[in-house]
């Protein structure tokens, strides 16, 4: 399957969505703020990101910005998963490059389908 960072500060979930993803076959590795987000990414060169947007250090639109301006991460497909569920924050994730944003709660099962269309099988 594919080789996915979740970038999110909040223990439980990152426990919950490690689990769903694990399960469905993906490799799973973590990053509890955007700074070791961003470090995590460009050693390891997941096959797609799951990001948060409220985050300690660097929050997600600046870890999205700057994935984006990386010539070998800009390609990574990006999966906003923040409980930031305005209409400008929405337009503004999907304009700064994310491929998909959902709001918290979610759906587990829609983020699973909507990663795998997202990731190529390999």
């Amino acid at each position: 399957m594919a080789d996915i960072l979740i970038a999110d500060d909040d223990p439980i979930l990152v426990e919950i969505l490690k689990f769903r993803l694990e399960g469905a076959g993906h490799v799973v590795a973590v990053a509890q703020d955007g700074e070791q987000a961003l470090i995590a990414a460009r050693e390891e060169r997941p096959d797609l990101i799951v990001l948060d947007s409220m985050m300690p250090i660097i929050a997600g639109p600046e870890v999205l910005a700057e994935l984006k301006s990386d010539p070998e991460l800009k390609d990574v497909p990006v999966i906003m998963l923040t409980a930031r569920d305005g209409e400008a924050d929405i337009i503004a994730g999907l304009k700064g490059g994310a491929s998909e944003y959902l709001t918290k709660p979610f759906i587990p099962q829609e983020l699973l389908v909507r990663i795998s269309g997202l990731v190529k099988e390999t």
